[in-house]
């Protein structure tokens, strides 16, 4: 059930694009939307992929319905919109930056999901983490976004919710235990500066994560919000390469040894 009290902002609604069998779910990050990923949603559609990019609850709205939601919902949007896809996809994917990779490896910790790919995720340490045990203040003021591209507007709230934070402090600490349930193929992408999720929390995850079809790819020239920083075409063909690989059933490591 939907109890968001105010409208989606414009440009921050779902998006889905209809394709071919193969579908790739992308999930935005805290205080982000669909717009955020869009580009990778875009290019990779022009695959002939479908393209499922779901806004999680409280998400490009107003704080107030930031404030009321748990992480629970948000990781019941993402596994909605895998189920969706599920039902005329032969194979799913998941997209995951920051938060939402959080969210990707919940859900892949349930259930063999065909390959996923994180951007930034955020699993063990973020800049929010100073306000864990705090109890005021209740909104909490957000800088720009952490793009090193000059002039890229990613719609976001401009404070947001202290309960909110506690949140996703509260899915980190949950997924961090589910790493290691972690089967599915992986690869994990990490920007090499990243002032909002350290690096090392893709080094935990690479670390942890049961599967040995892995692979970590660092980001030369981006920030965290990667997904429209200068790197976002380095991911998109990345990805693109990963489901040529395991749509025919073969091993992501040739990746590392020779061009696809």
């Amino acid at each position: 059930m939907n109890n968001e009290l105010h409208p989606v902002m414009s440009g921050a609604e779902n998006i889905l694009i209809k394709g071919n069998e193969t579908g790739i779910v992308l999930c935005h990050g805290f205080n982000g939307t669909p717009q955020s990923m869009e580009y990778i949603g875009e290019h990779l559609a022009n695959y002939g992929y479908t393209v499922s990019i779901p806004r999680l609850k409280g998400h490009g709205t107003h704080v107030r319905d930031m404030e009321a939601s748990t992480y629970e919902e948000w990781i019941g949007n993402l596994q909605s919109a895998y189920e969706n896809l599920k039902e005329t996809c032969k194979k799913v994917y998941i997209v995951g930056q920051s938060m939402g990779g959080a969210l990707t490896l919940q859900v892949a910790s349930q259930q063999d999901v065909d390959g996923i790919f994180l951007i930034n995720a955020a699993v063990t340490d973020v800049a929010y983490k100073e306000y864990q045990y705090e109890t005021t203040p209740s909104m909490i003021g957000e800088g720009a976004p952490d793009i090193k591209k000059p002039a890229v507007h990613e719609i976001t709230y401009t404070q947001v919710p202290l309960k909110a934070i506690h949140q996703l402090l509260d899915l980190m600490d949950d997924t961090k235990d589910k790493v290691k349930h972690v089967s599915s193929p992986t690869v994990i992408f990490k920007s090499k500066i990243d002032h909002v999720v350290s690096p090392t929390n893709s080094d935990y995850i690479f670390n942890h994560i049961s599967t040995s079809e892995k692979l970590l790819i660092e980001l030369e020239n981006s920030y965290h919000v990667a997904s429209m920083d200068y790197d976002a075409p380095f991911i998109v063909d990345n990805i693109y390469k990963t489901i040529k690989i395991l749509n025919e059933n073969r091993s992501i490591q040739v990746m590392e040894d020779s061009p696809v």
